[in-house]
């Protein structure tokens, strides 16, 4: 079992989920939208207290993760990676531009994302944000909207790397190393 804020957090929601089912019981009134989100809640605290994948494994993708963290030191080119309710590390700095431009894609949904990239390399990163943070190496960031960040040596009719970032309720932050 996990200890300090996790327990918190997974007792704080555990208490919501109950709460919730049982004020919708309680009161005879069956809205089944009401016991939905608390069992969710319930399920999430469950999951953040124990730690334990309660999704089967066959239902993620090599390139999603899920209520849990991973770490991508060598992420495939033309490949999208999601983050659902966890944290995902992925690092570009190792990127073969030999054989034309290196296209990803990063999202992150009530999640957060480390994106690391060489300073050296030429780089073009769109990030797109709901109700999140996309933090980009030159300052911007994204809240709701867009923001777009290209390295001193990015040019458009060379090899690049190119990232798309899509965040929704979570955050993204692109580090320079």
């Amino acid at each position: 079992m996990k200890m300090g804020a996790g327990l918190f957090w997974g007792a704080f929601l555990v208490l919501l989920g109950v709460s919730l089912v049982i004020k919708v019981v309680f009161n005879v009134d069956f809205p089944l939208v009401k016991i939905a989100i608390g069992a969710f809640f319930i399920f999430l605290g469950v999951k953040v207290l124990f730690g334990k994948v309660l999704i089967p494994e066959g239902k993620v993708g090599p390139h999603d993760t899920v209520f849990t963290e991973k770490v991508y030191n060598n992420p495939e080119k033309g490949k999208e990676y999601n983050v659902v309710f966890g944290k995902g590390v992925y690092d570009f700095t190792n990127v073969d531009l030999s054989h034309g431009d290196f296209h990803a894609k990063v999202g992150t949904v009530f999640g957060g994302s480390v994106i690391k990239i060489d300073e050296n390399m030429p780089v073009r990163i769109d990030a797109d944000a709901v109700f999140a943070g996309a933090e980009l190496p030159d300052g911007n960031t994204a809240v709701f909207g867009s923001s777009h960040y290209r390295t001193d040596s990015y040019n458009p009719d060379s090899a690049a790397l190119i990232i798309k970032v899509d965040v929704v309720f979570g955050g993204v932050q692109v580090v320079r190393r």
